[in-house]
């Protein structure tokens, strides 16, 4: 009985280890058992959710009448230095993309046309979502080893992680197209070759 008593200590203590597997889980649990202990009661006044509700009604007029007064001020050229809410009108007005954004896919080309790919497999590789296919073959230029014969990309798959664009040694493809719609009325085609992606 001792025995069994001591092995079930001994497997206990590995949730308590501060430095085991388990004390970033031991940790999250003594927080949360803090909050909950020093949790602080509402009152009746805010158990009615009447300052709360006040609140949310005072900050937002504040940021209308900011944005409204600002818009207004615009109209007459006054104060054109302080900048005031927009809302794009989008698909007419889309909204402006940070310069890293990772838009759609485009295959890039060599001087001749060609696309500077050598079919070396380093995107279908490191995909974590296994959208990109690339049949590989022979290149007719003896300085170049190989090319893409196929080069499928299915962007329904694509998660945008844009790690085919970070270990592609040749610079070959790349997310700057600065398009996000990709919507399209079938599942076949979402799938983009070797053609479309150097139209891109």
């Amino acid at each position: 009985m001792k025995n069994s008593s001591e092995n079930r200590r001994q497997e206990l203590e590995k949730y308590f280890d501060a430095k085991g597997p388990f004390a970033l889980f031991r940790v999250a649990q003594m927080k949360r058992a803090w909050q909950q202990s020093n949790r602080r009661e509402l009152t009746w006044w805010e158990n009615t959710y009447i300052p709360s509700l006040f609140t949310g009604i005072w900050l937002t007029s504040k940021h209308f009448f900011y944005n409204f007064t600002f818009h207004i001020l615009h109209l007459f050229g006054l104060y054109k230095n302080v900048k005031a809410a927009v809302t794009f009108e989008y698909p007419e007005k889309p909204r402006p993309l940070a310069a890293r954004s990772r838009t759609r896919h485009r295959l890039t080309k060599r001087e001749d046309g060609s696309p500077r790919c050598v079919a070396c497999m380093m995107c279908e590789t490191v995909c974590p979502a296994r959208c990109i296919e690339i049949t590989a073959a022979e290149h007719p230029d003896p300085h170049i080893e190989k090319y893409p014969a196929e080069f499928i990309l299915d962007l329904g798959k694509c998660v945008y992680c844009g790690f085919c664009v970070e270990v592609c040694p040749e610079d070959a493809i790349r997310m700057d197209t600065g398009k996000l719609d990709i919507a399209e009325y079938s599942r076949a085609s979402m799938i983009y070759n070797k053609k479309r992606l150097m139209n891109e």
